[in-house]
C-alpha cells in the first residue's frame, strides 16, 4: 500500500490548470471589450454572440474543468479516506490529469473538436477505471 498523500498530488495538478484557465479567461475578456470585439453587457447572462470566439473557448474550457473533474476529485477523495491508493488508483488518477492536460492544452491552441473528442473519451474512460478499481477493492477483491 502506498502513502495515500500521494494521490493529493494529482489532485493538486488539475487544481492548478484549473486555476490557471480561470486566471487567463478575464484578461481575454478585459482584452475584447477594450479591443472593441465586445462590450461588458455581452457577458451578462454568460456570452453573448458578440464574444471573440476566444474568449469563449477558454469560458469553455473551464467550464470542462468543472464538470467531469468533479468525479475525478470525489473518487481521489474516497480513495483517500478509505486507504485505498494503491500503484493502479493512483497511476489512473496521473493519467486522468495528463489526458485533461492534453485536452486544455488542444480545446485553448488548436481546437481540433476530434482529437478533442478522443482526449476527452480517453479520460472518461480512465475515471471509470479509477471508480471500478476503488469499488473493486472496497467490495473486497
Amino acid at each position: 500500500m502506498l502513502d495515500k498523500h500521494l494521490i493529493l498530488w494529482p489532485m493538486a495538478a488539475l487544481a492548478a490548470l484549473t486555476f490557471f484557465v480561470l486566471t487567463v479567461m478575464p484578461f481575454v475578456r478585459v482584452v475584447a471589450v477594450r479591443s472593441g470585439k465586445a462590450r461588458v453587457s455581452d457577458f451578462k447572462l454568460g456570452e453573448s454572440e458578440r464574444v471573440p470566439e476566444r474568449a469563449r473557448i477558454i469560458n469553455r474550457n473551464y467550464m470542462n474543468l468543472l464538470e467531469l473533474p468533479l468525479l475525478f476529485y470525489v473518487a481521489c477523495l474516497i480513495a483517500f479516506a478509505d486507504n485505498r491508493v494503491n500503484a493502479l488508483t493512483l497511476g489512473l488518477a496521473w493519467v486522468f490529469v495528463g489526458l485533461r492536460y492534453a485536452h486544455s492544452l488542444v480545446h485553448l491552441t488548436i481546437n481540433k473538436v476530434l482529437l478533442r473528442l478522443a482526449l476527452f473519451a480517453s479520460a472518461a474512460t480512465v475515471l471509470l477505471g479509477l471508480w471500478a478499481a476503488i469499488f473493486w477493492q472496497i467490495a473486497g477483491h
